[in-house]
């Protein structure tokens, strides 16, 4: 890929820059480098980003968090048409214009070839820095690509640096990998277990697993799809699963926990956290670990369900292994505990991590090659 440093005039130039959704501050650090080097190169910046969600939802609030970092920012109430042109034409070398969001014309998500001209004509050159949204087919991920001179951003650049060290780790390695189904996650185990020596599965994704090792998992969330598959993994001795649970009514507080056994778990109860004896085994993994990969929270985190994901990030934290983390409550986590600056890598990803991580590549970084 042609990275950022490439680009031989800046001068002047307008430079559409794809950026991820910002709504925290590992994001908002991971933008800023690209908009500050093409500002000091005096480009004319123009910021296109997305907001998840409806649709209908707007960039606005985004806009006024970055412009807390970048004195002067614009913000134009449209991302194509008359209007936005008008507002980049406005722009002076240096100065940065933030667009409306993209995913509030219907044309971004089904990567509709006018949506990316009209996108593609606000600009001379597009530099993508969005690493989240490079596993999307989308029309400013790879349709503008298309149409102009292309080149990575500074962030994106440093997360296929790194991501591609976890692709081969320095051993003895753990991979910790969370999510739900399972059918999205088979290809990423099944390449992780290539490559890793221990690949644990915890959250929501390990209540499978428990199953089809015959424990009765009660009322948790399960897909119950893929067993003969997951039964397979499991006589794979590098797989490891949790081997005690924190169990309550499902939606239950956290007050209402309690630790058990797999063999204990009520009919009337769900699996929302992984259990002390499961943090302390992957405790004594890590600390023997030369490379940990990390992706996704071991228990039910927007419920409060906390102590295990909060207990695997001190233990990365303070060892002395290199370690890379990503994905939204991840991140939340580290956040929570002020420890994001003791991880060797913070993606920005979440579920394009793991497309890397599973595939070697994405579709946004095939259309900048």
């Amino acid at each position: 890929m042609r990275t950022l440093r490439d680009i031989r005039a800046l001068e002047n130039v307008p430079v559409l820059v794809r950026i991820p959704q910002v709504n925290n501050e590992v994001r908002l650090q991971s933008a800023l480098p690209t908009i500050d080097y093409l500002r000091k190169n005096h480009a004319r910046v123009i910021l296109a980003t997305h907001i998840s969600g409806k649709g209908t939802e707007s960039a606005e609030p985004m806009y006024h968090m970055i412009k807390e970092k970048i004195r002067g920012l614009k913000f134009s109430p449209v991302a194509i048409g008359p209007g936005a042109r008008a507002a980049v034409r406005d722009l002076l070398p240096g100065e940065v214009l933030m667009l409306e969001n993209l995913r509030r014309n219907v044309g971004e998500e089904k990567n509709d070839p006018e949506f990316a001209r009209e996108l593609a004509s606000l600009a001379d050159v597009f530099v993508q820095d969005s690493f989240d949204t490079c596993h999307r087919k989308h029309a400013s991920i790879i349709g503008v690509p298309e149409l102009l001179p292309s080149y990575a951003g500074l962030s994106l650049e440093s997360e296929v640096k790194e991501l591609s060290k976890a692709l081969k780790p320095k051993r003895p390695s753990l991979a910790i990998v969370s999510g739900t189904k399972f059918s999205t996650k088979e290809p990423l185990l099944r390449s992780l277990l290539r490559s890793y020596d221990q690949v644990f599965v915890g959250g929501a994704l390990a209540n499978d697993f428990i199953k089809a090792k015959g424990y009765s998992v009660g009322t948790s969330l399960v897909f119950d799809e893929g067993q003969e598959s997951i039964k397979k993994l499991l006589a794979e001795k590098r797989l490891l699963t949790p081997i005690d649970a924190v169990v309550a009514p499902l939606h239950g507080k956290r007050s209402e926990g309690r630790v058990t056994s797999l063999e204990d778990i009520g009919s009337n109860e769900a699996v929302l956290d992984a259990g002390p004896k499961t943090s302390a085994l992957l405790e004594t993994y890590v600390k023997k670990a030369k490379t940990v990969l990390w992706n996704g929270p071991l228990g039910y985190f927007e419920g409060g369900f906390t102590d295990a994901t909060y207990a695997l990030a001190r233990s990365i934290a303070s060892a002395k292994t290199y370690s890379v983390i990503g994905g939204g409550d991840t991140i939340a986590a580290i956040e929570d505990l002020k420890i994001s600056d003791r991880f060797s890598f913070v993606s920005t990803g979440g579920g394009a991590m793991l497309d890397y991580l599973a595939d070697g590549t994405l579709p946004g970084l095939e259309a900048l090659r």
